[in-house]
């Protein structure tokens, strides 16, 4: 759909970690959270109540699969998905996109690539304001690893 940011942001696939016909999960530049990613429905639609059971159900096959994933990669031990969308009514005319934000959270600080990754929210609501942007190297390991345990 014209002037959606998500629409947009879909044809760049340099961080797509996974895809599934209905829906794309795609690593955020943000690594806070070891593995946090968006995970975007691939056609435009504007509210929950607008998915299909098809896309529903797929929907939960990405669920299991990426929380899979994470727990065999770095050993997540929980997770937090969040579909808010606020941005989208920034702006007149609105233009929202359904999409989730997802943060895999961990009790114990995990090592990967000599990196330290520490949860110090495990077990509170998720820092929203972080900000550690990992060279893209270093994110194309973090989507090779959560390939690896697809």
């Amino acid at each position: 759909m014209e002037n959606c940011k998500i629409c947009e942001g879909s044809k760049n696939s340099n961080n797509l970690a996974f895809e599934t016909k209905l829906w794309k999960a795609t690593l955020a530049d943000d690594q806070y959270y070891l593995g946090r990613c968006f995970i975007d429905l691939k056609r435009h639609a504007s509210s929950l109540s607008e998915l299909t059971k098809e896309e529903i159900l797929d929907f939960l096959d990405v669920v299991k699969k990426i929380e899979s994933a994470l727990k065999k990669s770095f050993n997540a031990e929980m997770f937090n998905w969040t579909c808010l969308m606020n941005n989208a009514y920034k702006n007149t005319p609105s233009n929202p996109h359904v999409h989730w934000h997802f943060r895999p959270r961990y009790r114990d600080k995990f090592e990967f690539l000599d990196l330290i990754f520490e949860d110090k929210e495990f077990g509170h609501h998720y820092e929203r304001k972080t900000d550690r942007i990992l060279p893209e190297d270093i994110r194309t390991k973090i989507i090779e690893r959560i390939r690896e345990n697809l």
